[in-house]
């Protein structure tokens, strides 16, 4: 069987992964991506910061190492190939394109200047070629992070590191450089519902507590437990809970150091209006305070009050849901890899598979070589690979990424 996968991110090569370790079929990968460069999020989205976590590639490079593995990196799907092209040279598709666009999140404001979504911002301190460009306002004092997941997190703590942390990271030095000249003081992370239900783990809300320039601070009301929390917690539903909680009302109990800069952590409190100021970007967001509630399944969600407050915030960065998009770790991909590879070799296995007219490794190639002259192949990700460690080596950095298209081609030239 020959198979294309679109998406070289973590769940690009779980698929393939699996692919190669079924039984009773042989099968060959074309792994595509529309950038030259694999690895998806782990590149593109695992804050700098967080460099074990990128280990996890050794597993990927494992996986490439498969005779029967091809990487197709800087063609697209729709533009470059199209999909009576793969028909002609594949028996069946993997799409792992992810979910690249946040959902908004309707409320008025949310197109003011100064309103972003939190893809952008992280796409751009990592330096994806998509987002290089992005313009973000850091002179402003006080910014509002909607959300209280992992993503949520790596954004406070990317705004709230000082530049000698972040110097020897692999954060692009074009957000290296804004973000050291830096004037954000106040951080604000704005959570819907109460502490016992953010999603971040316990391991990210104590490493926050952790920052050489940045005060943690949590509103002992908001740290508390109501009725609606204390029985969702011991009922064991989240086995973390107990100990985030215990985490959150102890820095509600701590004094602040005085450092330089303050993460206030919010519980139980929604954005409605984000507010402009006389230069018609965002200077105060409008905030609802909410209560919790169960609903008919059981669930606790929260709901608005009769209770308003205007939080000070020049700059917002938002972290809405898109399906589980912003959810869960990087492992969280395989099973969902899995489940996708069983069902398409359940189909293989009935005959629903496509017939294609050149299903051979040779015709392939010859066919994206047509299309798309310029595509990497995984021998020229591992040079740009060591092209970029070796110039982060020179400056005590893991690496020092190439952050444009052109750069990368114009490297491996």
């Amino acid at each position: 069987m020959r198979i294309a996968v679109f998406g070289s991110g973590p769940t690009g090569f779980y698929a393939t992964d699996h692919l190669f370790k079924a039984a009773g079929v042989t099968v060959e990968v074309d792994l595509y991506d529309r950038l030259p460069t694999p690895y998806g999020l782990v590149r593109g989205g695992v804050a700098p910061d967080h460099q074990k976590i990128k280990s996890v590639t050794r597993a990927y490079e494992r996986t490439a190492q498969n005779p029967r593995f091809r990487f197709y990196g800087g063609v697209e799907f729709g533009s470059d190939i199209r999909l009576a092209d793969v028909r002609r040279h594949y028996h069946a598709v993997i799409y792992c394109v992810g979910a690249q666009v946040d959902r908004a999140m309707r409320i008025p404001g949310e197109s003011l200047g100064r309103s972003h979504a939190a893809t952008e911002f992280v796409a751009w301190y990592n330096g994806h070629p998509d987002y290089r460009d992005r313009e973000f306002d850091l002179s402003q004092e006080s910014v509002a992070v909607v959300g209280v997941g992992n993503v949520a997190v790596d954004v406070c703590r990317v705004l709230a590191r000082s530049v000698d942390e972040l110097k020897t990271t692999d954060i692009a030095d074009y957000a290296l450089e804004q973000l050291a000249e830096s004037r954000i003081r106040e951080i604000h992370m704005l959570g819907r519902r109460g502490p016992a239900q953010a999603a971040f783990s316990n391991p990210e809300i104590k490493e926050l507590g952790e920052l050489e320039g940045a005060d943690i601070r949590v509103f002992e009301e908001e740290a508390a437990l109501d009725a609606v929390s204390q029985e969702w917690v011991d009922s064991g539903a989240d086995r973390s809970a107990p100990r985030k909680v215990e985490i959150l009302q102890q820095y509600a109990a701590d004094e602040r150091s005085g450092k330089s800069r303050t993460l206030t952590v919010r519980f139980l409190v929604s954005p409605v209006e984000l507010i402009a100021g006389e230069d018609g970007a965002v200077t105060r967001v409008k905030l609802v305070k909410n209560e919790l509630y169960r609903n008919e399944r059981g669930t606790v969600r929260p709901r608005a009050t009769d209770h308003f407050e205007d939080l000070a915030a020049g700059l917002g960065i938002s972290v809405p849901l898109v399906k589980r998009g912003p959810t869960g770790v990087i492992g969280t991909n395989k099973a969902d890899a899995l489940e996708t590879v069983r069902v398409l070799l359940e189909d293989v296995a009935a005959g629903k598979h496509w017939e294609p007219e050149s299903p051979s490794a040779e015709s392939a190639e010859r066919f994206v070589a047509e299309r798309a002259p310029t595509y990497f192949s995984f021998a020229d990700w591992k040079a740009l690979d060591a092209l970029e460690v070796a110039r982060g080596k020179a400056e005590g950095r893991p690496r020092v990424k190439f952050v444009s298209v052109e750069e990368m081609q114009a490297a491996i030239r």
